[in-house]
């Protein structure tokens, strides 16, 4: 979306402390973990940005609190399996031998959002060393949350979705929806039956870099959306503004229950 279309569809310009506001009155608190999924278009015109948006996710959870994003790197990922786009056969090979390994420091974010990537590089924020599902953390907990992401299971209960569930975190969404709430990839990760696949990434290991190949669970967010809608439907979310974009606030280890319980009836 351009920027003339945001400020058409804009009300007035959105601002750090209106967005204060806003997300204290629909419950976010000073002290809150908090894992954010984001769209900054569907915010409106902010004044400030991205950064704003961080700024204002920050001051209202205060010193005590922590902020999580995913920082997730797909693009990091097996150029064997690429469908949007894929490239020629023959350059496989030359991407897993010249792919850059993962550097949580240096490579970026994909696919997640402008809030998300400027989070990365936020002063302050730590970030785990999954090569393709890191997560990004500001905060009191932030070095607890993102340390030791283990490989396999990357949604597991060892992960920073793990670390988040045993903390109570919660959950905000705004201007996204339920396909965008990787909390419930937690849940997929503790289903019996779940199918495998195989993975690939370029990481550094034992001081090299190598094209590292590995298992985990065939993650699906497909059936998300209606997952959230039957959530919304029997337990408590809270729902409201910030900026111009719908938002969502619910707690994750609810969340992470019913999908469990969910799935089981519904996928298998």
């Amino acid at each position: 979306m351009s920027e003339k279309t945001v400020i058409e569809q804009s009300r007035m310009p959105v601002t750090v402390g209106g967005m204060e506001k806003d997300l204290a009155r629909l419950g976010v608190r000073e002290g809150d973990v908090v894992i954010v999924h984001s769209s900054l278009s569907k915010l409106g015109w902010v004044c400030g940005g991205s950064q704003a948006v961080i700024q204002a996710l920050l001051r209202t959870i205060g010193s005590e609190g922590t902020l999580v994003m995913p920082a997730h790197s797909g693009n990091w990922s097996d150029p064997a399996e690429w469908q949007n786009p894929p490239v020629p056969s023959e350059w496989v090979d030359i991407i897993y031998d010249e792919m850059p390994a993962f550097d949580p420091d240096a490579t970026p974010t994909w696919g997640i959002g402008q809030i998300a990537e400027t989070f990365r590089a936020f002063p302050g924020t730590m970030r785990s060393a999954h090569p393709q599902v890191s997560f990004c953390a500001n905060g009191k907990l932030a070095a607890d949350i993102v340390s030791n992401h283990p490989l396999t299971p990357q949604f597991g209960m060892d992960s920073p979705l793990g670390k988040l569930y045993e903390l109570n975190a919660r959950v905000l969404l705004v201007g996204v929806g339920y396909d965008s709430c990787t909390s419930f990839h937690l849940a997929e990760a503790t289903l019996p039956g779940m199918p495998a696949k195989k993975m690939g990434a370029a990481i550094m290991e034992d001081g090299q870099r190598v094209w590292k190949r590995f298992a985990d669970f065939a993650y699906d967010a497909d059936d998300f959306p209606i997952l959230g809608a039957h959530y919304e439907l029997e337990r408590d979310v809270r729902r409201g503004e910030i900026g111009h974009a719908d938002c969502a606030l619910f707690d994750m280890r609810s969340a992470v229950d019913y999908a469990g319980s969910w799935l089981r009836k519904h996928r298998f």
